[in-house]
């Protein structure tokens, strides 16, 4: 029976190692290609017998799809309370209908292995956010993508930290 328990075991090890990359609440990360950047958003809590039930509001966020940043404003309705990103934090996201709903990927407040997916109905703009001074800012995707370049910031490639330029170096003025 030992033997067979063993058995067993290095099996399930063997399986776990070779599939895709799984992430907390069963979800693959190959299913979640692109990143959002969460700049503000509000929420209104709905509570069904002192439990939450639901969170709804609404929001500006930028998408990394392809490389390229583009902004976007939001309403959702989630079962847990969404966050917004803390400094150049991604969540990992796909498109449920293109153009029109995302799917995002946040992590469970207090449970470290557990992740919530949140459906997010967009309107895409045709610029990218950045946050300057505290203050929320707008410009065209192709200079938010020279300042990604110069600092190489690429959140879907998991360069999610921003570098100093070298001195003198050429690009966005960020």
């Amino acid at each position: 029976m030992r033997r067979f328990a063993m058995f067993s075991l290095s099996g399930l090890a063997a399986c776990l190692l070779l599939s895709p990359a799984v992430l907390a609440g069963g979800h693959k990360a190959s299913d979640f290609p692109l990143r959002v950047h969460i700049f503000e958003h509000n929420s209104h809590s709905h509570y069904s017998h002192r439990m939450l039930d639901y969170v709804d509001g609404e929001g500006r966020a930028n998408l990394y799809e392809n490389g390229v940043p583009r902004g976007f404003e939001y309403g959702y309705r989630c079962m847990e309370r969404l966050r917004n990103s803390d400094g150049y934090e991604t969540f990992m996201a796909r498109w449920k209908k293109p153009g029109k709903t995302l799917e995002i990927l946040q992590p469970v407040f207090g449970k470290p292995d557990a992740a919530e997916t949140c459906e997010l109905s967009v309107e895409m703009k045709e610029t990218a956010y950045y946050k300057k001074g505290g203050a929320l800012g707008e410009e065209s995707p192709e200079i938010f993508k020279e300042w990604m370049v110069k600092h190489e910031y690429d959140p879907e490639h998991g360069k999610n930290e921003p570098v100093s330029p070298a001195p003198g170096a050429a690009g966005a003025s960020k």
